[in-house]
């Protein structure tokens, strides 16, 4: 598996980047035509104490990613995929795999057709009650669930994507 490449890292701060974030998130929202929500051919799979969720987002595609409660592993299958998260840019090319922390939440830009995998660790098999223990609505709720856990913030940001 290849490495991720940064392009760059940002001069400003982590809490910038993300509501830049959520401005480009807004802004898509708006746009005629905008795809909203699971849009993408999305193919779900459930093993024992495991749920395995495949996204397949065409060459061209702008989209942002769900804010992710619990660290979890990701891989990238297939494509070409430019990834803005607060720790900076990276250009992903297939094959490829990482850990999104927890609080992560992703500007994406596809350069080709990218197959994208992540495994979560859950015994539910309801798409909306798994949403509901691995999704956060907002960056509030997700702080709210650090303070819960009682987990120092520096260990949910340390992987760049």
């Amino acid at each position: 598996m290849n490495e991720p490449v940064i392009k760059s890292k940002f001069d400003v701060s982590e809490k910038e980047v993300r509501n830049g974030i959520l401005a480009v998130e807004e802004h898509l929202k708006n746009l005629p035509d905008a795809m909203i929500g699971d849009c993408y051919p999305l193919k779900h799979t459930f093993v024992p104490g495991m749920y395995i969720r495949e996204i397949t987002m065409p060459k061209g595609a702008l989209l942002t990613s769900k804010i992710h409660k619990i660290e979890h592993p990701y891989f990238v299958v297939s494509g070409d995929v430019s990834v803005i998260t607060e720790k900076g840019e990276v250009r992903i090319k297939a094959p490829f795999s990482g850990i999104t922390p927890a609080g992560t939440k992703r500007l994406l830009y596809c350069h080709e057709e990218t197959v994208w995998i992540t495994v979560h660790r859950t015994d539910k098999t309801d798409l909306e009650e798994i949403e509901e223990e691995v999704i956060a609505k907002d960056f509030n709720e997700f702080e709210g669930v650090i303070e819960m856990r009682n987990i120092p913030e520096q260990l949910c940001f340390e992987e760049v994507v």
